[in-house]
């Protein structure tokens, strides 16, 4: 039986349970399902269930993370015969708590993550990485109590670094929502007849191509990378890339594209640094075990390691 999960996240007093009262007043959202209402923090709001529709809703506090298991939320959703559940989660829980308590069968429709507009910029000073954690899966991100001396840019830039294809609002105190309209131009020209991308954009880069590979079919590309090679199980193939962290240190993966060269006779060796020119095609490749970007290498060389090895979105 499948489950639909209604997940909002952000942090203490972030606005969430305002947020979901709303959402559950819209019969568009709520026709009366049984609803299991998880809480996972309790702020200074409660749920105004007497002003739902449908009076189906089942609210829950789960206040200990460790109460936060497979078990506990079977339970609780057979408990009331949930149809659907809605998430309050904690701000302070890692999402990987949750996304391995939950139960076979409950997927999660849609994310969105509150935040206040006057203290989110603090909040990723100091706790970049939960606010990584709260923004990376959400499908919509919104900024409330904003007000016009609120640095509209910089809110923009944390959430686009984090994801380039999550929603963005602002919502004022009266209840005004603008959405975001600040464009994203890629720190590179997609048309060039050889797109150069520099040390510090590989992130943006890669993460832009993975988004949209049939954008890249067929442009040539050039970027320095780390090499990695296998001569077991890619033959003449090798990988480049770029070591990158999105939130922390404990979380620096390398991530690269396999390349194909007619001359194998330039040695390559792990952690060589290059520069390549190549044209990328989307085709199956064992890297993978399917479809994906392969970097026909026209041009190789050797080069200097950039003075930040680690780049991030």
């Amino acid at each position: 039986m499948e489950i639909p999960v209604y997940l909002f996240v952000g942090f203490l007093e972030s606005g969430k349970t305002s947020f979901i009262q709303k959402s559950l007043s819209y019969r568009d959202f709520n026709a009366g399902e049984k609803t299991l209402y998880l809480v996972c923090e309790e702020g200074l709001e409660e749920l105004d269930i007497s002003e739902l529709y449908g009076q189906n809703i089942y609210p829950c506090v789960i206040e200990k993370e460790e109460d936060l298991t497979t078990s506990t939320l079977n339970k609780l959703r057979k408990k009331y015969n949930a149809e659907r559940v809605v998430i309050e989660y904690n701000g302070m829980w890692m999402l990987d708590k949750l996304l391995d308590a939950m139960p076979m069968g409950w997927i999660i429709y849609q994310q969105i993550m509150l935040a206040d507009a006057r203290t989110f910029l603090n909040y990723n000073a100091n706790m970049r990485s939960l606010v990584f954690d709260k923004l990376q899966n959400s499908e919509l991100v919104v900024f409330n109590r904003y007000n016009d001396n609120i640095d509209k840019m910089a809110l923009h830039k944390i959430a686009r670094s984090v994801s380039r294809g999550i929603g963005i609002a602002y919502e004022y105190p009266s209840g005004k929502v603008e959405p975001d309209d600040i464009p994203d131009p890629l720190p590179f020209d997609i048309n060039a007849d050889i797109i150069q991308i520099e040390d510090d954009d590989y992130a943006v880069w890669y993460s832009d191509m993975i988004d949209d590979e049939q954008k890249y079919d067929g442009k040539t590309i050039s970027f320095k990378g780390i090499v990695a090679v296998n001569k077991k199980n890619l033959g003449n193939d090798f990988i480049i890339g770029r070591h990158v962290m999105n939130c922390c240190e404990e979380d620096i993966t390398y991530v690269g594209i396999p390349c194909k060269r007619d001359n194998d006779s330039f040695e390559l060796k792990m952690r060589d640094w290059v520069t390549i020119v190549g044209k990328i095609s989307i085709e199956y490749h064992k890297a993978y075990g399917e479809k994906g970007p392969v970097i026909y290498i026209s041009d190789i060389s050797y080069a200097e390691k950039p003075e930040q090895e680690v780049v991030s979105p």
